[in-house]
C-alpha cells in the first residue's frame, strides 16, 4: 500500500509537468510565471509539512493518510478544471497543502512496521516507487491529452487516489500489536517502541549541529530532486527540442532513479552489517549528492539530444541514491518522533523545492538561457555532499538523560545487536 501511495503521489506531481507545454500555451504564461505555478505547490508543501508529520506522531498515520490522499485527490482534480493563472495557482497551492506529510506518515509507518536492519531496503523500495510513478505519468499523460485533451488526466488520477485512501483506511493499522493475524515472533522481531506522541523538544533540536546538517542537506536535496519533477519535460521541449512524442523518453530518469532508489537501500543495508550505522548513511549520501552534482553540469554542456538525455537520467540517479536516506536518517536521529522529524526534515527539502521551481524560471527569464539553472543546481547538490560529512546518525537529537524515566526506547532484536 505504501508502494502505491508513492506512486500515485509522483503520478499526480509529474503529471503538471508533462501536461506543462500545452498548459503554459493555453494560459499564454511565461517561464517565469511558470515558475511560480509550481513553486506554489512547493511552497504550500513546506507550509504544511511539519503539522502533517506531527499529526503521524499525535494521531497515527492510518487516519491522517487517509485524509492526505483524499484532500490531494480533489484538487488534483480541480487542476484540471481551471482556466485562467491565478486558479491555477490557488489550485496548486491547496494541491500541496493536502499532499504534505504523506512521506512524514509513511516514515512513520516504517517505523513501526519495519526492524531497523530492514528500512534502509523499505525506504529504497518506498523511493522507487516515487520514480515508478514519475516514469508512468509521461507515458499515460501524453497519450491521453493527446486524445483526450490536457485536462482529463488529472480527472483520471484523482480517482486512483480516491480508491487508494477508502482501501488504506479500512486494512491497515497504527501498529502491529493492533493488527489481526500478527504473530507473537513478529512483533518480538519488529520491536515495539514507544511513540511519545508529542514530537521533538525543539529548542533542544535546535541547539545541535547534527539537526541543522539534515535539514541543509535535505534543502539541497529538494532543490535538485524538484527540477525533474517541476521542469524536465519544459526543459526537454525548450533546450532540446524535444516533440511532444519524444517526451515518451522523460521516463527514463525515472527509471534510473527506481534503480538507484533500490541500489541506495541494499547498499544502506549492507554498510550497517560491516561498517555501522555512520557509513550506512553518510557515504550513500556523499555518493548521491556528488554524481548528481557532476552529472548535471556536464548535462549543460552538449547539445545532443541522447546525451542530454543519459547525462540527466545519471544525474537523477545520483539524487535518487541520496533520497533512500533522508527519512532513515530522520529515525535514526529521533526514534521517538519519527514523523515529527520525518516532517522537519521534508519541511526543508521543499523549501528547497519552492526555491528550484521559481528560481530557474527567474534565471531562465534574465538569462535566455536554460541550462544556467543547472550549473546553479549542480553547485547546490554539491555543497549538499559536503553536508553529509557533519550528518552523524549515531546521535540522538535528544540525550538518554533528557527522556523521561520509563520511556527508553524498546529496541528490536537487530537494533540491540
Amino acid at each position: 500500500m505504501l508502494f502505491l501511495l508513492a506512486v500515485i503521489t509522483y503520478l499526480d506531481r509529474v503529471c503538471i509537468s508533462v501536461a506543462g507545454p500545452r498548459i503554459q500555451e493555453y494560459l499564454h504564461i511565461g517561464p517565469q510565471q511558470w515558475g511560480w505555478v509550481v513553486g506554489a505547490f512547493a511552497m504550500a508543501y513546506a507550509i504544511f509539512e511539519f503539522p502533517g508529520g506531527w499529526m503521524a506522531d499525535r494521531f497515527g498515520p492510518r487516519l491522517i493518510l487517509t485524509r492526505i490522499v483524499l484532500w490531494w485527490s480533489i484538487f488534483t482534480a480541480l487542476t484540471g478544471t481551471v482556466s485562467s493563472l491565478p486558479l491555477l495557482l490557488l489550485t496548486r497551492f491547496a494541491f500541496g497543502a493536502g499532499e504534505a506529510g504523506a512521506f512524514p506518515n509513511a516514515a512513520a509507518s516504517i517505523a513501526a512496521w519495519f526492524p531497523a536492519g530492514e528500512r534502509g531496503r523499505m525506504f529504497g523500495v518506498l523511493s522507487m516507487a516515487m520514480q515508478v510513478g514519475g516514469a508512468l505519468s509521461p507515458l499515460l499523460v501524453v497519450p491521453i491529452q493527446a486524445r483526450y485533451g490536457w485536462r482529463v488526466s488529472f480527472y483520471i488520477f484523482a480517482l486512483v487516489g480516491v480508491v487508494w485512501a477508502a482501501v488504506w483506511f479500512l486494512w491497515f493499522r497504527n501498529t502491529p500489536e493492533g493488527k489481526r493475524g500478527v504473530t507473537p515472533a513478529e512483533l518480538s522481531e519488529i520491536g515495539t517502541a514507544e511513540r511519545s506522541g508529542h514530537g521533538i523538544p525543539w529548542g533542544t533540536a535546535m541547539r545541535t549541529g547534527n539537526f541543522w546538517a539534515i535539514l541543509l542537506m535535505a534543502l539541497t536535496f529538494g532543490y535538485g530532486n524538484y527540477f525533474f519533477v517541476a521542469w524536465l519535460h519544459t526543459y526537454l521541449v525548450r533546450a532540446r527540442d524535444f516533440s511532444e512524442r519524444d517526451l515518451l523518453l522523460s521516463a527514463l530518469p525515472f527509471v534510473f532513479g527506481a534503480c538507484a532508489n533500490v541500489a541506495s537501500g541494499i547498499t544502506s543495508d549492507t554498510l550497517l552489517k560491516r561498517r555501522g550505522l555512520k557509513a550506512a548513511r553518510r557515504w550513500v549520501g556523499i555518493a548521491g549528492l556528488g554524481s548528481g552534482a557532476l552529472f548535471a553540469l556536464l548535462a549543460t554542456l552538449t547539445y545532443s539530444k541522447l546525451a542530454t538525455l543519459l547525462l540527466l537520467c545519471l544525474s537523477f540517479a545520483g539524487i535518487c541514491f541520496n533520497q533512500s536516506m533522508t527519512f532513515p536518517i530522520s529515525i535514526d536521529v529521533a526514534r521517538k518522533s519519527p514523523g515529527a522529524m520525518g516532517g522537519a526534515m521534508n519541511t526543508a527539502a521543499q523549501v528547497g523545492s519552492f526555491l528550484s521551481g521559481v528560481v530557474f524560471g527567474y534565471i531562465v527569464q534574465v538569462s535566455g538561457s536554460y541550462d544556467r539553472p543547472l550549473i546553479v543546481m549542480s553547485v547546490v547538490l554539491a555543497f549538499g555532499a559536503v553536508l553529509w560529512l557533519r550528518i552523524d546518525p549515531t546521535r540522538q537529537l535528544i540525550s538518554e538523560a533528557e527522556l523521561q524515566p520509563g520511556t527508553e526506547p524498546i529496541l528490536s532484536q537487530t537494533e540491540a545487536q
